[in-house]
């Protein structure tokens, strides 16, 4: 979790980043093929620093169904995510 579990519409916490890449790390040194999600706060404005970071797996919620349309912020998060693997 990225945010303090409850209720949608929270911030995403700044500290979040530095855990996902131990994270990732630990996960790269176990050599298993394990997925990292990120929950809470995912939103256009971090996800392309979240994949950077080491996830490879998003929820979004409030991003999404609080946009007035709801499949231009899919391929607006799908576009930031294509950038951070480039």
């Amino acid at each position: 979790m990225s945010v303090n579990p409850g209720f949608g519409g929270q911030p995403f916490i700044e500290t979040t980043y530095a855990k996902v890449e131990e994270t990732r790390r630990l996960i790269e040194a176990s050599g298993r093929d394990i997925r990292l999600q990120v929950d809470g706060g995912v939103c256009l404005d971090n996800i392309r620093r979240i994949a950077a970071a080491g996830a490879d797996t998003f929820v979004t919620g409030t991003a999404v169904f609080d946009s007035p349309d709801y499949a231009a912020t899919v391929s607006a998060l799908r576009a930031e995510l294509a950038l951070a693997s480039s």
